[in-house]
């Protein structure tokens, strides 16, 4: 069953999001605050898929929210929903974890196009792989399962959302090529995402802030300036 949270102070946008959402089958939970957010997902027994979040909320904000939700888990989807148009907004959701954002107001084509892609990938990340998928993948000091669904550096894990996986075995199945913008955000959310391509470069830098010795001085998932980016083995 699709489980999705919705958490939004404003009961008509609020409205808005359920009904359109349980139209085309997610079971809904809502919740009018960040607190009563994280108290419905810590006595939850069936989990969630997906939580959608707004930013402005009175006492604990989404951004915050955010942060304590992917600290809880690295699989769940977090979209963040903000009105606001300032770019560091944008910025900050996904730097603290978020998968997607969305600016308000909105259509509901467009939101449940951005919740099913999202979904998608979860499900992906989540499945039970084939028995075919459970090579390693080592590059360096990199060891990349795609069984378990897990990246070792030096022996040791890194803790990925599923978007990152999902980017990480995308450069090691093509080591040392240039993967353009587009090309990284068709394979990764989808040739019918809504969103704009400076997700993939948000999500770049927080790759980097978890894989490299030196985030600002990257060695191994380097930009290839004027395309995109690559994983160097060099």
């Amino acid at each position: 069953m699709k489980r999705i949270m919705v958490v939004e102070d404003e009961v008509a946008i609020r409205e808005f999001e359920v009904i359109n959402l349980k139209r085309v089958g997610y079971t809904v939970v809502e919740a009018g605050s960040g607190e009563e957010a994280l108290d419905i997902y810590d006595s939850d027994a069936e989990g969630f898929d997906i939580a959608l979040l707004d930013i402005s909320m009175p006492g604990m904000d989404g951004f915050t929210l955010c942060k304590e939700l992917r600290r809880r888990s690295e699989t769940l989807g977090i979209i963040m929903l903000t009105a606001r148009t300032q770019e560091m907004d944008k910025i900050s959701g996904l730097m603290l974890g978020a998968d997607d954002y969305i600016t308000k107001p909105f259509s509901p084509t467009e939101l449940l196009a951005r919740v099913d892609s999202l979904y998608r990938r979860v499900e992906m990340h989540t499945a039970k792989p084939e028995p075919e998928s459970s090579d390693d993948i080592t590059l360096g000091e990199f060891t990349l399962n795609l069984r378990r669904r897990t990246l070792l550096k030096n022996g040791v894990n890194i803790e990925l959302t599923q978007v990152e996986f999902q980017m990480i075995e995308y450069f090691f199945t093509n080591p040392d090529v240039a993967l353009d913008r587009t090309d990284i955000l068709n394979k990764v959310w989808g040739t019918n995402y809504f969103g704009e391509e400076k997700i993939v470069d948000v999500n770049i830098r927080r790759l980097r802030m978890k894989i490299e010795d030196d985030p600002s001085r990257p060695k191994h998932l380097v930009t290839v300036w004027g395309m995109g980016y690559k994983w160097s083995t060099r």
